[in-house]
């Protein structure tokens, strides 16, 4: 009877599936095992799921099996460490995870070891642990190698449907099974078959053979002897079909730094899978493996100095590839410009110190987004080629390329690539399913013959399996199948970089939107602020310090440690709130360690600028610092302090500007009137100097949007159709005058929403350009999304939006699916409504969510989550938005220049005895910048001063400061850069030394 294809593959299937009960040849139970020193029965529970616990035996061999075909198979009942110590002391470490329980040993008496917690992948509970196995086993090799072998031809046989090789595939694994010699005696085989699933289903079985024979010297034969003709039989058809394109495979372990784990967790994941790694390392030369993450490594030379020694070696080898040049693997829509850099900055230093080389290579393949900032930064930092695969999961337009130049805001490209595996994308599989889809997805192909494939279990998986190594051996002889070969990723981008050259490939201009995961800009707020205020609170700590250098005290300290944690936390799940409510316990402590650790070192630099200023008859000095390029009015008068200036004044004599009011429904001062009406929100801002009214609507409108409940990732992200229900706080439950001048109006209001509380004060300063709401909300709502939103007087449509080095503008109108998808945008310290002549600004010192629709414009304040954190900002928290209406656009109208001063007020400090002074250790003139950092250099002596162009234009710039000696332009790296040395170009970042003459 003639079967059609799919019909002989599952006959295929079905017979294949009878060899593995004759894999193991003989078994012996590994026994009198110990759990946190007591013993523990085969079966017998876990008496204590929490925590880490070790559990102890001794094994021998028995005498008969060749050392070499012996394995030691483990389910302790979690994830362990696995440490095997031979009579001779050596001690061999693997991982001991669901995808990773068998192990080859090296004599035959060994004790076992294990740090085990009763955890499974991706920091699940296993809620009932117990000692699930353990023996020994022989393993019949030649049985286990012939099972593979038929396993891949099925799984070639299903992804290259429909093409003509599929029926000789099932001709000749039909034929190699029909050859066998093959065990049938009832007793062996009725007691060899009994586990599988169909004799599972039985009623009752039989009673079973105890100890069933294995096959026979002349069975295994055939075995040997099958599998050598189907290998010849498979060289023949590849020679008829031979392989189509080429996919460079890399050994993988995506370990999220801190995700559904807290980061003790991650410690001991590294730990498990980078012994696991160099175990497959040892049994293959032609494997290779890739890890990113400075901070892994830099955690474990102090956690596992012999692991660390042994993995700098196989990387100086060649076969451990370290890739990413980064700290870690960060979000990059919230971090500031400057943490980036220190993130290529600290990352390439320290893979140079400890490995002898800087990476070329970007690897994010997980992060939600990308800035236009990045193409820049990488460039400065020696990086040319960016990888990442986060770009597939946008879930209304597909990304048109997956091999191009990526341009940023400035101009500068990285080659970059991402890879298309529908199965388990970054955590793929050396399987025929994996490889051939992936390559068929490549529409790069056109341009370079290979894609990349990362292939291993991530996030406590394990990383690569030995049986992956064995697939990639025997898949060498397959036909039809792309060629799949173990590579590193530098080889792979070498040859993309190349092929670059000689042909044209597509550009992709600006950021890189994930249409997904836009929740991610509001989710976990509280953490948000605390990391923005310690990014904060490390560069005006630098500039103070560096301005108290420039006249003369001496060379600040290194913030790099302070630098790290800040890095460390901006994690791709730790700074998007995607982790459990652990992470943020430990980030909360984190951030606010280096908040204060900034402020020290911020109040070390007043009082060392204070003792170096002139002295004189002022009893009751205020010196002031500021530590940005834009002039400051200090306090609410009039007086100003320059760029990057120092100056003493007598605080008695500074008088606020006149003009200040309030009442319960108006604020007003020199340049804005404002009107509130009776349900809390904004009536009206008159923007006096150009008669403008600001607002059409409503402005300041807080509204709870009670349908906050995604369909997929609740942490994650936020569902399109969020608005279609609205509540609208209209009843406030006060409205009170709390501040009446003379330096600051104020009026706050208190709202009631359920179990929450939310108390908004909106004040204006005498000086003030902007109205403050400064906010504190006490929330206990879940799934549940506070917003504010303002209807603002302008027809435009794009937004500005703020973001690392420069802005980015972003439609307010539905046009297409690539406008309409942009429902919810990241931006940093502002967001900015023009027409020409006029436009409002909102601010902010602690959010990113923002959305526009048509003129109005909302800030997402609070979304309450319950996955996977139940809690996720649940309790008290504040923050400050203003509304900034301005003349011309957000550029001419100073509005970057005031969320700065929002985010980073002047620096002060009272003094006595001091002489009125105005100092300018260092001026920037010429084209309008933005000071990233004033910070010491990292090699020798001097100060680095880094700028950038954050508007779009192009000019001169000169750089000044008495008594030192300004270099020629320089990179991030604090190294020699090419360009121009008095001139900067749109976006572009720019670097000096300034060191003592």
């Amino acid at each position: 009877m003639s079967l059609t294809l799919d019909q002989r593959r599952g006959r295929l299937a079905r017979r294949t599936e009878e060899l593995l009960f004759w894999r193991d040849r003989e078994a012996a139970p590994v026994g009198d095992w110990t759990l946190d020193g007591a013993p523990i029965a085969m079966g017998g529970k876990w008496p204590e799921r929490k925590g880490v616990h070790r559990f102890a035996a001794s094994a021998e061999v028995p005498a008969h099996w060749p050392i070499g075909d012996a394995r030691l198979s483990l389910n302790l009942g979690g994830e362990s460490l696995l440490s095997l110590t031979y009579d001779n002391g050596d001690v061999i470490r693997f991982g001991l995870d669901p995808y990773h329980e068998e192990f080859p040993l090296r004599a035959r008496r060994f004790k076992i070891e294990s740090d085990s917690v009763a955890r499974l992948p991706f920091g699940e509970p296993v809620r009932d642990p117990h000692l699930n196995r353990a023996y020994l086993l022989w393993l019949e090799t030649a049985v286990d190698d012939f099972h593979l072998l038929l396993t891949q031809i099925i799984e070639a046989v299903e992804a290259l449907a429909g093409h003509e090789v599929v029926p000789h595939l099932l001709t000749v694994a039909e034929e190699a099974l029909r050859s066998l010699d093959w065990p049938s005696g009832t007793a062996d085989y009725v007691a060899r078959t009994a586990p599988s699933p169909v004799q599972q289903l039985i009623w009752e079985l039989p009673e079973t053979k105890p100890n069933p024979a294995a096959l026979t010297d002349a069975q295994r034969d055939s075995v040997v002897r099958a599998h050598k003709a189907l290998v010849g039989e498979l060289r023949v058809l590849q020679k008829r079909f031979p392989p189509q394109g080429e996919v460079a495979l890399t050994g993988h372990a995506h370990i999220d730094l801190a995700w559904l784990w807290p980061y003790d967790e991650t410690r001991r994941k590294m730990r498990r899978t980078f012994h696991t790694a160099l175990s497959l390392i040892e049994q293959s030369r032609d494997f290779r493996f890739n890890q990113s993450t400075a901070h892994y490594y830099a955690e474990m030379e102090k956690d596992d100095p012999a692991l660390f020694k042994a993995i700098v070696a196989k990387a100086k080898a060649g076969n451990w590839e370290t890739v990413g040049g980064l700290w870690v693997e960060p979000d990059s829509n919230m971090p500031t410009g400057e943490s980036l850099v220190r993130q290529v900055l600290y990352g390439q230093r320290y893979f140079e110190r400890v490995f002898g080389q800087r990476h070329t290579i970007c690897w994010l393949p997980d992060c939600f987004g990308f800035s236009g900032a990045l193409p820049q930064i990488l460039n400065q930092g020696g990086i040319n080629s960016f990888f990442t695969i986060k770009v597939n999961w946008s879930e209304t337009n597909r990304f048109p390329y997956d091999l191009f130049w990526w341009e940023g805001l400035d101009g500068s490209r990285v080659l970059a690539h991402t890879f298309d595996n529908p199965m388990s994308g970054y955590n793929g599989f050396v399987h025929p399913g994996s490889i051939l889809p992936t390559w068929r997805n490549f529409r790069g192909k056109i341009h370079h013959n290979t894609t990349l494939l990362a292939v291993g279990y991530g996030d406590g998986g394990g990383g690569p399996q030995p049986e992956m190594v064995r697939r990639e051996v025997q898949l060498r002889d397959f036909p039809a199948l792309p060629k799949a070969r173990w590579a590193t990723i530098a080889s792979f981008f070498e040859g993309a970089h190349k092929a670059a050259v000689e042909k044209k490939l597509p550009v992709w201009q600006g950021e890189i939107y994930l249409e997904l995961h836009r929740a991610t800009y509001t989710t976990q707020s509280a953490v948000k602020r605390l990391h923005r205020k310690a990014e904060r609170a490390l560069i005006t700590a630098e500039t103070a310090a560096s301005l108290a250098h420039l006249i003369g005290c001496p060379k600040p300290q290194s913030l790099e440690a302070d630098w790290r944690i800040v890095l460390k936390n901006e994690f791709h799940d730790i700074l998007p709130g995607s982790s459990i409510h652990e992470v943020y316990d430990d980030a909360a402590r984190e951030l606010t360690a280096v908040i204060d650790a900034g402020a020290k070192a911020q109040s070390t630099a007043l009082a060392a600028i204070a003792s170096r200023l002139p002295k004189g008859a002022i009893a009751d000095a205020l010196v002031v610092v500021n530590p940005s390029l834009s002039s400051r009015p200090i306090q609410s008068s009039a007086e100003t302090v320059p760029p990057l200036g120092i100056r003493v004044v007598d605080g008695k004599a500074l008088a606020p500007v006149p003009g200040l009011g309030a009442s319960k429904t108006h604020l007003e001062n020199a340049t804005l009137r404002v009107a509130i009406a009776a349900d809390g929100s904004v009536a009206s801002i008159l923007h006096k100097p150009t008669g403008r009214e600001a607002l059409t609507g409503e402005g300041s409108a807080l509204v709870v949007y009670p349908v906050d409940k995604p369909r997929a990732w609740d942490a994650w992200d936020i569902d399109g159709d969020y608005f279609e229900r609205a509540i609208r706080f209209t009843k406030p439950e006060s409205i009170a005058v709390v501040e009446d001048g003379p330096h600051r109006a104020a009026v706050r209001i208190t709202h009631r929403y359920r179990d929450s509380t939310i108390i908004q004060t909106l004040s204006l300063a005498a000086n003030g350009k902007r109205l403050d709401v400064h906010t504190d909300v006490d929330w206990h709502e879940r799934r549940t999304m506070l917003r504010v939103e303002t209807d603002i007087a302008v027809r435009t449509r794009e937004v500005t939006y703020e973001c690392a080095f420069g802005v980015v503008k972003r439609p307010t109108h539905q046009n297409t699916s690539w406008d309409q998808a942009m429902f919810e945008v990241p931006g940093h310290r502002f967001a900015d409504m023009s027409e020409t002549g006029f436009g409002l600004a909102l601010l902010n010192d602690a959010k990113y969510g923002h959305s526009a629709r048509g003129n109005r414009l909302g800030l997402s304040l609070v979304r309450s989550p319950v996955y996977p954190d139940p809690l996720a900002d649940e309790g008290p928290q504040s923050f400050t938005y203003a509304l900034m209406p301005h003349a011309g656009d957000w550029h001419e109208g100073g509005v970057r220049e005031e969320a700065e001063a929002l985010n980073q007020p002047l620096l002060a400090t009272s003094a006595s005895g001091l002489a009125a002074t105005t100092l300018q250790p260092l001026t920037i003139t010429g084209l309008p910048v933005a000071l990233s950092t004033l910070k010491p250099s990292e090699e020798g002596d001097g100060v680095i001063a880094r700028v950038y162009e954050p508007a779009g234009a192009r000019g001169k710039v000169g750089v000044a400061a008495s008594g030192w000696t300004v270099s020629g332009p320089l990179t991030v790296m604090e190294e020699p850069a090419k360009g121009a040395a008095d001139a900067l170009g749109p976006f572009e970042i720019r670097s000096w030394l300034l060191a003592r003459k």
